[in-house]
């Protein structure tokens, strides 16, 4: 039988989630302009359009905004890697690539945010700190799986996944570090199209290169 959805709850739990989208999205900006320190509740209010009060009921401090920010880039990557590795079919090679573009993806649709990962990660406290390393390690494994995969088929050649997905993981992130810069030559399917061939280049085996050609067309 399934289940009755009351449609109040629905839309309450579904303004929760703009308003929570709202309050993110703002605080990010802010913060990725002139730091967290600088950026009082107030301020945040006034960037998103709401009351103090209201941030209140949805983060009881600055510092929970903050981290609630970071996370939600890795939030986003736990939710949308696994996803677009699964879509992708059995073939190692184009789940590792499909990832990749997932990842891209997410920071692409949260570039400020990806940023503050780098700039505001030791405003944190030891808690939240070990919270953003946990979210890095977990949100990676999908990724650094289809590299191993892909390694133990043969057609991948690298004796460390690990690095491998770091690797990758950082040229996503540098979309965001160095998006000022490769936007005047590249828009976001460029990059990603170009970063992803330039790896793949040096990690598929000889042998399968032609069977790939369409993700080296970069």
């Amino acid at each position: 039988m399934s289940e009755v959805i009351d449609p109040d709850v629905a839309a309450r739990e579904a303004r929760a989630a703009h308003r929570s989208r709202q309050l993110l999205d703002a605080a990010a900006r802010l913060m990725e302009k002139t730091g967290s320190e600088a950026v009082s509740m107030q301020a945040l209010a006034a960037e998103a359009g709401v009351s103090v009060g209201l941030i209140y009921r949805y983060f009881g401090s600055k510092d929970a905004v903050l981290l609630a920010v970071i996370t939600d880039v890795l939030d986003q990557f736990e939710v949308q890697v696994p996803e677009a590795i699964a879509a992708a079919g059995t073939d190692p090679v184009r789940r590792v690539a499909a990832a990749f573009v997932a990842y891209c993806r997410v920071i692409d649709s949260r570039r400020h945010a990806a940023l503050l990962t780098y700039r505001e990660s030791n405003a944190l406290d030891a808690q939240g700190r070990r919270r953003i390393k946990e979210l890095e390690v977990a949100t990676m494994q999908p990724l650094r799986q289809a590299i191993a995969d892909g390694i133990e088929d043969g057609r991948i050649i690298a004796p460390h996944p690990d690095l491998v997905a770091y690797n990758l993981l950082l040229l996503a992130h540098a979309w965001a570090l160095k998006h000022w810069y490769f936007e005047r030559t590249l828009d976001f399917a460029g990059y990603t199209r170009a970063q992803l061939a330039l790896s793949l280049r040096s990690l598929i085996a000889p042998q399968f290169v032609e069977e790939y050609a369409d993700l080296l067309d970069g």
